[in-house]
């Protein structure tokens, strides 16, 4: 018989057949780095994939022999996290293409071309991509590149541990307070080792559910994958391998293997055994919206713009002349008021003291005299509100101060509204709820902040036996199995779509928030006083 302790099995009977079907980190074992070593004073700890905080990945300083071996060793997929650079200290000259040592390579999906399995490969040259390909044959030194990019705990396991290797780590942002039960030392900002504990995953003929089995689990096995039928066997899938098919295959009848965790509905829906139809895959507009207090931690939610509650201005604060520039608007005169004093060091520019009014009007340049010489500096044209009148003055552009905004407003607004006519980010309350669902998490927050609006991937579904409605779920943030089913679905239509907010935690907002903004240039910075 099979016993099950915390969710992993602990005894296999003798005879049992089981199908491996992957290889998943369970928890990694970190110790604090010095020099690229394992500091001689540190005490190995036991740190959880949910570990809380963001790291940077260390590129790994040993190199791999061949193309094939990195493709043994490192994760290459079709998801954004699963495309890792590399670079070889050798030219690499090719039939049409040369790649220069030092370069960095991006590997991005494996597959068969002209009979021979290769790496699709791209590099970068004066803005242009250049896409080639590189087979697994392909010998050399190949070094991994340095990567700028923030991680979870999870996602560095996920895709940023190398099999048989270690992934050093440095910590880029905590998240949250330390306290007592914190494994780590108090403000530590170092690196870490982190040594992976690995677990099997396998499924079995009579079972419907995936199986977890610990890598150190004393058991003896014999492959014979060549003289059995193992097509006998269920075969589970990610929410990414479904959405991987392609848009031919939907809809299509689905068992859950795995359910996710989560009492919100649709996920206290989908558990194991349930059978589901899904629809279609698609992407979706949500907007990006944070809880606004001014202490931590702040709340995060995903708001799809079929919202039906209404929402009301709330007065947005800007630390800066420059901020109120960025948040001028064609559409509606920004009117604030100063909340810090600031004295011009220019006779020609406007000393603010709190509680004076503003209009803003635009920017331009002028011209002070800074150590008995004349200097253009970038001013920021506003209108004074005076008691019976307006005076025009200049605040310059590198001001530090502080305004709020005086709303006139008091319009009520549809979120598809606000994000048609307003920029963001955009500070609100919600004045009616959603009426449409039994609790609307939204409306017990006392202000929001529409951030921005972001694009991501989803799959709509619906139970099997009862489909009175849909629902979309997310592809990205949710932790589910499922196996097909050769039945043919009966509804091609999908029931009315039941669209959620989802509410995120601090570690998913950065993601969502890293990834929608890679594309993106930064802003450009205020400018600074004159020196």
């Amino acid at each position: 018989s099979i016993y099950e302790m915390f969710g992993n099995e602990c005894c296999l009977s003798t005879g049992e057949v089981i199908k491996v079907i992957g290889f998943k980190i369970n928890k990694l074992i970190a110790s604090i780095c010095e020099n690229n070593e394992v500091s001689r004073f540190s005490a190995k700890v036991e740190l959880p994939l949910n570990f809380p905080g963001l790291y940077k990945a260390v590129a790994d300083k040993t190199p791999y022999d061949s193309v094939e071996e990195i493709t043994k060793k490192v994760s290459i997929g079709p998801t954004r996290y699963g495309h890792p650079c590399f670079y070889s200290p050798e030219d690499i000259k090719l039939a049409n293409l040369t790649i220069k040592h030092g370069e960095q390579i991006t590997f991005n999906s494996v597959e068969e071309v002209n009979g021979t399995m290769a790496v699709n490969c791209g590099v970068v040259r004066n803005n242009q991509s250049h896409s080639f390909t590189l087979p697994l044959s392909q010998e050399g030194k190949f070094y991994e590149c340095e990567d700028d990019q923030i991680y979870t705990l999870k996602e560095i396991a996920e895709w940023k541990i190398p099999k048989c290797r270690n992934r050093i780590v440095k910590l880029s942002n905590t998240l949250h307070t330390w306290d007592s039960s914190n494994p780590l030392p108090e403000n530590f900002d170092g690196c870490l080792i982190l040594t992976p504990v690995y677990e099997v995953q396998a499924v079995m003929k009579f079972r419907k559910d995936i199986v977890h089995i610990l890598s150190d689990l004393d058991v003896e096995v014999k492959d014979i994958t060549d003289c059995y039928d193992i097509s006998s066997f269920l075969q589970p899938l990610s929410l990414e391998d479904v959405f991987e098919r392609t848009s031919k295959e939907f809809p299509m009848a689905a068992e859950i293997m795995e359910g996710p965790s989560g009492s919100q509905k649709p996920y206290n829906l989908l558990h194991t055994g349930k059978e589901i139809v899904i629809y279609k895959k698609y992407q979706a507009t949500r907007v990006l919206a944070s809880e606004i207090r001014s202490d931590s931690p702040k709340r995060h939610f995903l708001i799809p713009l079929s919202y039906k509650g209404k929402f009301k201005r709330r007065p947005r604060e800007f630390p800066t002349a420059y901020d109120l520039e960025i948040a001028r608007s064609e559409k509606e005169q920004l009117h604030v008021v100063a909340t810090k004093a600031f004295d011009s060091p220019h006779k020609e520019l406007f000393s603010v003291s709190v509680g004076d009014q503003f209009l803003v009007q635009q920017c331009q340049t002028s011209e002070v005299l800074y150590e008995g010489r004349k200097r253009v500096i970038d001013v920021l044209a506003c209108e004074q509100i005076l008691s019976d009148t307006y005076k025009r003055v200049l605040l310059p552009m590198y001001m530090e101060g502080g305004f709020v905004e005086v709303i006139h407003d008091k319009k009520q607004y549809q979120l598809s509204e606000i994000c048609k006519e307003f920029r963001l980010p955009f500070n609100v309350k919600v004045s009616v709820r959603d009426l449409s669902v039994e609790e609307d998490v939204l409306a017990a927050v006392p202000g929001l902040q529409f951030e921005e609006e972001i694009t991501d991937s989803y799959l709509l579904i619906s139970s099997t036996n009862s489909p009175v409605e849909s629902w979309e779920i997310p592809v990205c943030r949710l932790n589910m199995s499922v196996h097909l089913l050769s039945k043919d679905v009966q509804t091609v239509v999908p029931p009315a779509t039941k669209t959620t907010v989802e509410e995120i935690s601090e570690e998913q907002y950065y993601m969502v928030r890293r990834y929608e903004n890679q594309t993106l240039h930064p802003p450009p910075r205020p400018p600074k006083k004159p020196t």
